[in-house]
C-alpha cells in the first residue's frame, strides 16, 4: 500500500554539511544542483527543507564532482551542533553520551527523516557492549549517506565528550567499493569497518555511554527536551493538516479531471513550489498522497459490485483501465480483479475478517 507519509524532508542545516564538504574540495553549490537535474538557484540560498532523493542524489553528484570515493565520510567530518537543528542544543545540556544518544533516537526526524537510529544493550560475561544501529528509510540512497551518518555521529560524539571516542566495532550491509582507502575509514571513523554485514552497525564498550557531556548544563536539559518534544508534536500536526487537505482537493479533482500539481495547489491557494516544500516538511510528496489517496478510493470502489474496473479506472483519473491493473497491482501486489474476488470470499467464509 502506499504510504501518505514516505519519509522525505532533510533539514537546510542537515544539508549544510554536504554543501561545506564539496565547497572545500572546490565544488560550488550551483554545480551540484545542475548535476541533479534542477535549476542553478535551487541551493542558493538554501530551502527550509529539501526531498530525501534530492539529498541522496547531492551526495552521489558530490562524489563523481569531486572525485572522492569517501565523501560520505567527508560529509560527516563537517557536522557540528547546528546540524541537528532543534534537538541539537538539547545534546548539549545531556549528562553523558548514553543520554544524548537516547535523545537522538527520540528527536531525530527534526534534523531528517532519512533514517533511524537505534540503541540496544547486550551484557556478556566480558562486560556490557552498546549497539548503535542506523536503518536507512530510502533504500535508492548509496553507501555514502549511510557513511556519512556512522562519521557525523563519530565527530560529533567526540565534540559532546571533549575527546576522541571511537567504537570498537563497525559494520556496514553494503560491500566495499573497489576504490576506497581502509586507511581513511579507520581514520574517520577510529575503527576499520566491516562490510557486508547484516545491518549498520557500530558497537560500543557499555563504558562508553557513561562518558560525560563536556561542559553540560544538564539542569537545562529538561527545559530543551520538552521544547524538542513540543516541535515533534507540531511537526505531526502540521504533516495531518496539509495531508487531509490535499487528500481533499485531489479527490475533488478526480471528479474533474484535474490532479496535475499546479492544478491541486491552485485549488489550496498555493503555489506548486510552496505545496511540495509544505509536503516535503511534512514528510511526504505530492505523489505519496496521490496514490495514498487513489488506492483508498480503489479499495471502496472495488467493493461495490455495479461498478466496473473500466469505471473505476475512470473515477480515479485513470485514461485506461490497464494504467488503473498496473497502479493497483503496484500498491497492493494483486491485480484489482483477484483483490475483489478475494474480498467476496472473505464475506462468505463464516469467521473471516473483512
Amino acid at each position: 500500500m502506499p504510504a501518505a507519509t514516505a519519509p522525505i524532508p532533510v533539514t537546510r542545516a542537515y544539508l549544510q554539511p554536504l554543501l561545506e564538504a564539496a565547497g572545500a574540495r572546490g565544488v560550488k553549490p550551483q554545480a551540484l544542483a545542475r548535476a541533479i537535474g534542477q535549476d542553478a538557484h535551487a541551493l542558493d540560498p538554501l530551502p527550509a527543507a529539501i526531498p530525501a532523493h534530492d539529498y541522496a542524489s547531492l551526495l552521489d553528484a558530490g562524489a563523481a564532482l569531486c572525485a572522492d570515493p569517501h565523501f560520505g565520510l567527508h560529509v560527516g567530518e563537517h557536522v557540528r551542533l547546528g546540524t541537528y537543528s532543534a534537538y541539537g542544543l538539547a545534546l548539549l545540556a545531556c549528562a553523558d553520551i548514553g543520554q544524548a544518544l537516547a535523545h537522538t533516537e527520540r528527536c531525530e526526524p527534526l534534523a531528517h527523516d532519512l533514517g533511524r537510529s537505534q540503541l540496544e544493550l547486550e551484557h556478556a560475561s566480558s562486560g556490557a557492549m552498546a549497539h548503535y544501529t542506523w536503518t536507512s528509510h530510502y533504500s535508492q540512497a548509496s553507501r555514502h549517506l549511510i557513511e556519512s551518518v556512522f562519521a557525523g555521529t563519530r565527530v560529533f560524539g567526540s565534540w559532546l565528550a571533549g575527546r576522541p571516542l571511537a567504537p570498537a566495532r563497525v559494520a556496514f550491509a553494503h560491500a566495499r567499493a573497489a576504490d576506497t582507502d581502509p586507511d581513511e575509514y579507520l581514520r574517520v571513523l577510529g575503527v576499520a569497518p566491516q562490510f557486508g554485514a547484516e545491518r549498520h552497525l557500530a558497537v560500543l564498550d557499555g563504558a562508553v555511554l557513561a562518558v560525560p557531556v563536556h561542559n553540560a548544563d544538564t539542569q537545562l536539559y529538561p527545559v530543551l527536551r520538552q521544547h524538542a518534544e513540543r516541535l515533534l508534536r507540531e511537526r505531526q500536526r502540521s504533516s495531518a493538516g496539509v495531508i487531509t487537505d490535499l487528500r481533499a482537493a485531489i479527490v475533488r479533482g478526480l471528479a474533474r479531471g484535474r490532479l496535475r500539481l499546479p492544478q491541486v495547489a491552485a485549488a489550496l491557494g498555493l503555489s506548486a513550489r510552496s505545496l511540495q516544500r509544505r509536503l516535503a516538511d511534512a514528510g511526504t510528496s505530492y505523489q505519496a498522497v496521490l496514490d495514498a489517496t487513489r488506492y483508498q478510493l480503489a479499495l471502496d470502489y472495488l467493493r461495490q459490485d455495479e461498478l466496473a474496473q473500466a469505471d473505476i479506472a475512470l473515477l480515479l483519473g485513470f485514461h485506461e483501465q490497464s494504467a488503473f491493473t498496473h497502479a493497483f497491482r503496484d500498491w497492493s501486489g494483486m491485480n484489482p480483479g483477484a483483490w475483489r474476488e478475494q474480498q467476496k470470499q472473505r464475506a462468505h467464509t463464516p469467521g473471516a475478517g473483512a
